[in-house]
């Protein structure tokens, strides 16, 4: 399976993974000329920024590895603009990763890392 193809598979999975776990999902895949964030989500008054890394394995380390400061900056910035178009000065907002584990085997696990960095 192609990184496309299974990062794809990851977010559908990460999505429905916060739903279960109480997160309204507000948008996904959302772009500007800054960047994208990968999922927004609310839970109560938290608005919930996800970048989601998708892996086969854990050969090439941890997927929350490959979220360094340059793609940190990135995501903070594109948040920024999300907040301003969409007018949600009232949420208390944090930066999560969500790290999938899908290997060829079969079955996917998930680790949330809550507040992985700081905007």
């Amino acid at each position: 399976m192609n990184n496309k193809i299974l990062g794809d598979k990851g977010e559908k999975a990460a999505a429905a993974y916060l739903k279960n776990h109480g997160y309204i999902i507000r948008d996904t895949n959302y772009r500007t000329k800054t960047g994208e964030i990968d999922i927004i989500a609310a839970r109560g008054d938290m608005l919930v920024f996800v970048e989601v890394k998708t892996r086969g394995s854990y050969a090439f380390g941890l997927p929350s590895e490959a979220v360094n400061l340059q793609k940190q900056k990135k995501i903070i910035k594109t948040a920024q603009a999300y907040i301003q178009a969409e007018r949600l000065y009232n949420y208390v907002y944090r930066f999560d990763v969500l790290e999938v584990l899908a290997p060829k085997s079969g079955g996917m696990s998930f680790n949330l890392i809550e507040s992985a960095f700081e905007g």
